[in-house]
């Protein structure tokens, strides 16, 4: 199929780089802790933003937060947030950095209790992708149940930035969800 005979979902629009997003990673299935984490703290980081801002700096979020190791950023001290915060290839928000670093402490506790991140997040959908049939990106909720539940445990467990909307959107990226509309070629794909 030719690039533009594809038909995608309406949110996607013309940027190169939220067509590659969309096209090979968003709405795909991650059981690798640390992408679920990596893709964890991008959407706090996202909360007030488009995730355009955010995906543009993703690869500056990913050398400023040493490859989303949590082992690495759960050690995070006073010296990094600061630096973090002067570092103008990132969102420089004080609540979201010191966030990203007790969300990576939280992260290692549920790791130890679950055996794996993987394990414990894919729990919130029975393990296996919630697969809807949106016909348009206007029927898509901003939250759901799952979501809702994901959040409660999440800030109980000591997590922050993670709402249910947060939850939801990271439930669609990390393909939790599929939420690609049934016109979308990614539908049947993912």
């Amino acid at each position: 199929m030719d690039e533009k005979e594809k038909r995608r979902c309406g949110w996607v629009g013309t940027d190169p780089l939220s067509i590659s997003y969309h096209d090979e990673e968003w709405g795909v299935p991650v059981h690798d802790d640390r992408r679920l984490f990596e893709f964890l703290v991008l959407d706090g980081f996202q909360a007030g933003l488009s995730w355009m801002t955010i995906l543009r700096k993703r690869g500056n979020y990913r050398q400023a937060f040493d490859g989303f190791d949590p082992g690495e950023i759960a050690c995070y001290g006073t010296s990094k947030i600061e630096t973090l915060l002067s570092d103008r290839g990132i969102v420089r928000n004080r609540m979201k950095i010191e966030a990203a670093v007790q969300n990576a402490r939280a992260f290692l506790s549920v790791r130890e209790e679950f055996g794996s991140f993987d394990a414990y997040i894919w729990g919130f959908v029975g393990g296996k992708t919630i697969r809807n049939a949106w016909k348009n990106v206007r029927e898509i909720p901003a939250r759901t149940g799952e979501s809702t539940a994901m959040s409660r445990d999440l800030k109980r467990r000591g997590f922050s930035f993670v709402g249910p909307t947060i939850c939801y959107a990271f439930m669609q990226a990390a393909g939790l969800v599929n939420d690609h509309t049934i016109d979308c070629f990614r539908y049947h794909q993912v």
